[in-house]
């Protein structure tokens, strides 16, 4: 005889989640620190027994290291013995479900403060996601770098609100014998490119919606979602209408002239489609507009848009400066060996 299929009801989250076990690390008297200090706490959550200087020994190559990018706080949790997720797209709700399933989260944020040189405007951070309460609308987040930023509040809006300038970017550190449990509390967003279609999703939808800077940061999205999913053309134009939207900006004190520090989607659209000219222009926009040249990512990118150029010595000279600044940088130390030449 046919027997019924059962439906499975959802267990329902707590109201109220705050994990125990956070030890709250802030990130002054460090210069650009908040990636150093978010993942010691993340680590610290499961056992490991460093500090914030510890992480950024490792991953801090240089003492004027403007940021330190989410491949690279993976690559270090990874020689200390345990796992690290990096998904886009994320949303509050998966956030709860995280929580409450005892896995605390990173996710990268962009806010507008006063920075160290007393110049105001938007800033990329991290921000470690330990709690929330459903009655408040809030979620409880340990900040590194604000004056009460240990188990600070965060509205959900207003956490939308910074999430949004980095494609809803999240990360998940873990321990590995825990890698089952933490993909399916992550269900759909297990798998990357589901992910990373879900944001591109969410970036359509608010590029119709919103309106100024969130507008240009939703444009912004689908480029990096179309580069993370290897749609490079398709890349390149979100990115063309993104820069649009930025060009359009009337307030230079919101523009998020800092873009380029945190995410170098631009480069991989436009290399992959064969637009070296606008690699090399975007690197000397980036390297003009910050009045600093200290970012071993776009210095390698200008290298290789002169190398499809055919200009060896520029990208030689180009790919060496990377490897200065980011000893070990190894993009640039393999175009480097692939020339014949040293560092």
């Amino acid at each position: 005889m046919p027997t019924a299929t059962p439906t499975l009801i959802p267990t329902p989250l707590p109201s109220v989640v705050r994990l125990e076990g956070v030890r709250y690390e802030d990130q002054h008297s460090r210069y650009n620190y908040c990636g150093p200090a978010n993942l010691s706490m993340a680590l610290n959550f499961w056992g490991w027994e460093g500090n914030r200087d510890v992480v950024g020994d490792a991953v801090k190559t240089n003492t004027d290291d403007k940021n330190v990018m989410p491949y690279e706080l993976q690559d270090f949790v990874l020689t200390q013995g345990y796992g690290m997720l990096i998904r886009l797209g994320g949303e509050i709700s998966l956030l709860q479900r995280l929580v409450a399933a005892g896995f605390p989260v990173l996710a990268e944020k962009g806010y507008y403060t006063y920075d160290m040189t007393g110049r105001y405007g938007w800033l990329g951070h991290y921000q470690f996601v330990t709690g929330y309460d459903q009655a408040k609308g809030v979620l409880v987040v340990q900040d590194t770098y604000i004056e009460d930023g240990e188990n600070h509040e965060f509205t959900y809006a207003d956490f939308t609100g910074g999430w949004r300038a980095f494609d809803y970017l999240f990360a998940v550190v873990y321990p590995l014998e825990q890698e089952t449990q933490v993909l399916a509390v992550l269900g759909d967003w297990a798998d990357a490119d589901w992910a990373a279609r879900h944001a591109l999703e969410l970036a359509r939808a608010e590029v119709q919606s919103l309106t100024g800077i969130d507008q240009y940061f939703a444009a912004f999205n689908i480029g990096t979602s179309h580069v993370t999913l290897r749609e490079y053309v398709d890349a390149a134009y979100a990115y063309d209408y993104a820069f649009q939207l930025y060009a359009a900006m009337g307030d230079d004190a919101l523009r998020p002239y800092r873009m380029l520090w945190y995410q170098t989607g631009p480069y991989f659209a436009y290399y992959y489609s064969g637009r070296y000219q606008d690699v090399i222009d975007l690197a000397n926009v980036t390297f003009d507009t910050i009045g600093d040249d200290v970012l071993e990512e776009s210095w390698h990118w200008r290298g290789m848009g002169r190398l499809a150029l055919g200009d060896n010595e520029g990208a030689i000279a180009d790919f060496r400066e990377a490897v200065r600044l980011h000893p070990g940088f190894a993009a640039s130390l393999y175009q480097l060996e692939l020339l014949g030449v040293t560092p």
